[in-house]
């Protein structure tokens, strides 16, 4: 299984959104940059990813699962996404700036490639972020 990291502006898709979805997910549309559009052609089925809110917020808020791998994008077949479900809420908010001064996070693309909507994430990343939640 793979990590990852998908972000979404809360005033546009916020978590409680994709929760109220449920098992059925949603699709990750829009996404109209190569490297994001790559990483998600790398999904697959099962692989888990923090979701974070941007710009409002900046913090991951919670864990989705891909529960449909790469597909065209029905906004604009252009381009592909891939369908997430909500998993499980962290048990609190954890932020860019907590991120950005944990050493042990300072290669995460989330600190170097803020701006990269769709990013890989490591185990050691992963577990790092679970461990300093509480989760």
């Amino acid at each position: 299984m793979a990590y990852w990291l998908i972000k979404s502006e809360p005033n546009v898709w916020s978590w409680d959104q994709q929760v109220a979805k449920g098992n059925e997910g949603e699709a990750w549309t829009g996404v109209k940059n190569y490297l994001a559009r790559n990483n998600m052609r790398a999904m697959k089925l099962g692989d888990k990813a923090f979701f974070y809110h941007s710009n409002i917020g900046k913090e991951i808020v919670g864990i989705c699962e891909v529960c449909q791998e790469i597909f065209p994008d029905p906004t604009d077949e252009k381009w592909e996404c891939v369908k997430f479900r909500a998993v499980e809420k962290l048990k609190r908010p954890y932020t860019l700036e907590e991120a950005k001064n944990n050493p042990k996070l300072a290669n995460m693309a989330l600190v170097k490639m803020t701006r990269l909507s769709v990013q890989p994430v490591t185990d050691e990343e992963w577990e790092e972020v679970l461990q300093e939640v509480g989760q």
